[in-house]
């Protein structure tokens, strides 16, 4: 997905003369998003679970909860940990093996957006304080990409988390001990989103697909809450931004954050 032909150069400039009239090579404008998909209960045995569809882009997150050893220094807090991985079927430069930098960077992305924003109360994960917690891990699948797969995988995860149940603990000697039959939702205090923009010349667009993807010389991540608080941001590329440019992607990603909000929360309603 990083390698470069004539023909990523052809693209390039064929996207380059687009822009400079305002245009992309998908026919949508330079701040709006591809069609969103969000299905969740994918997966009828995880504790939660959601498939988005972000364009030709498809991830399936699985949500999976398990009493877990506390962090030394955070032995009043449960856990959150966010995994990617690429299935060789999602592109033809996908091959199997361990996960390669770009993978790694995906999910600390996406754990750091949904993290910073404190959407999972984890203080309210505990079983036994320093003793036993409660993890919940969010596991990303990529089933096709076409661009942008830190915010599909944002969406997914998200949309996986507010759908989840988490089973309940109690601290029976000297071990956590199911409770047969009772189950909570997972306390969440806001819906964070992310928004990617690439930078491509001097024109900045949201939501790049793979032939953008490839053509671009700098990204950046902005992930907001549910109050428009900025928690989280990432920049890629060999290029830069200038803070005016800087400025003006914050205020893209908490007015298009805005409107995929609500199409997360349409899908945890209609999934309840």
């Amino acid at each position: 997905m990083t390698s470069h032909t004539v023909i990523d150069e052809l693209k390039r400039n064929q996207i380059l003369e687009l822009l400079e009239q305002g245009k992309r090579v998908d026919g949508r404008a330079l701040d709006e998003v591809r069609d969103i998909s969000i299905e969740t209960n994918a997966i009828p045995k995880a504790n939660g679970s959601a498939r988005v569809r972000l364009g030709d882009t498809e991830v399936v997150c699985g949500v999976k909860i398990q009493p877990d050893r506390p962090f030394p220094d955070t032995g009043d807090k449960g856990l959150f940990i966010c995994t990617a991985e690429l299935l060789p079927l999602s592109h033809p430069t996908v091959e199997t093996g361990p996960p390669g930098p770009e993978v790694i960077e995906l999910a600390r992305v996406v754990d750091r957006g949904i993290r910073e924003s404190h959407m999972v109360d984890v203080s309210q994960l505990v079983i036994e304080k320093d003793k036993s917690v409660i993890g919940v891990f969010a596991d990303n699948v990529v089933v096709d990409y076409d661009g942008n797969l830190f915010d599909a995988c944002s969406y997914a995860t998200t949309a996986a988390l507010l759908s989840s149940k988490s089973p309940k603990w109690n601290w029976v000697n000297d071990a956590p001990a199911l409770v047969e039959g009772e189950d909570t939702q997972v306390p969440i205090t806001t819906i964070p989103v992310s928004v990617t923009m690439a930078k491509i010349g001097k024109h900045i667009i949201v939501d790049p697909n793979g032939d953008e993807w490839e053509s671009m010389d700098a990204r950046i991540t902005i992930t907001s809450d549910s109050d428009g608080n900025i928690c989280a941001l990432q920049k890629g590329g060999d290029d830069g931004f200038t803070q005016e440019e800087i400025v003006q992607c914050g205020e893209i990603s908490v007015r298009v954050g805005a409107k995929i909000r609500e199409k997360l929360k349409a899908a945890q309603q209609a999934g309840q």
